[in-house]
C-alpha cells in the first residue's frame, strides 16, 4: 500500500515538473524548476519529512536559478555581439555586366569601410568602385 502511494506521488511530481518545464522561457526558469524538483527529491530522501523536502527544494531551486541565469547572460552577450556586427555592416549591390546582382557586405571601421577581401575605403564606396573588385 505504501509502495503504491510513493509510486503515485513520484508520477504526480514528475508530471508537475514537466508541466513547469514546458512553460519555461529562459534557462534561469528551467534551471530553477529542475533544481527545485531535484532538491525536493534529495531533501525527501535525506530527511524523510516535509521540512527536509522544502529545504531541498529551496536550495536546489536557488542553485538551478544561478546556473541557468549564467546561461541566459551568455546567450544575451552573444546576441548583442551579433547585433553589433549587424549594425556595423552595410550591404552594397553591384550589378554585373550580365545583369546579375552581387551583394557586397562592408564592415564599418572608424570613418571608413572594409570589404570582405580586406580592402579599405575611406568613405562608403559606390557600385562603380566595387565592380572591379567584386563584379565582372
Amino acid at each position: 500500500m505504501v509502495k503504491n502511494i510513493v509510486t503515485i506521488m513520484v508520477i504526480v511530481a514528475v508530471s508537475l515538473g514537466l508541466t513547469f518545464l514546458i512553460g519555461c522561457q529562459s534557462d534561469a526558469q528551467t534551471g530553477t524548476a529542475i533544481g527545485a524538483l531535484a532538491g525536493a527529491g534529495i531533501g525527501q530522501l535525506a530527511g524523510g519529512d516535509t521540512e527536509a523536502t522544502l529545504i531541498g527544494a529551496a536550495i536546489g531551486g536557488a542553485a538551478g536559478y544561478m546556473l541557468g541565469n549564467e546561461g541566459d547572460k551568455e546567450k544575451a552577450q552573444a546576441q548583442r555581439a551579433g547585433l553589433r556586427q549587424e549594425l556595423n555592416t552595410v550591404m552594397v549591390k553591384v550589378t554585373n555586366s550580365n545583369g546579375s546582382i552581387v551583394q557586397v557586405p562592408l564592415r564599418k571601421h572608424g570613418v571608413g569601410y572594409i570589404g570582405t577581401k580586406g580592402e579599405y575605403y575611406a568613405t562608403l564606396p559606390t557600385e562603380d568602385q566595387l565592380r572591379p573588385v567584386y563584379g565582372f
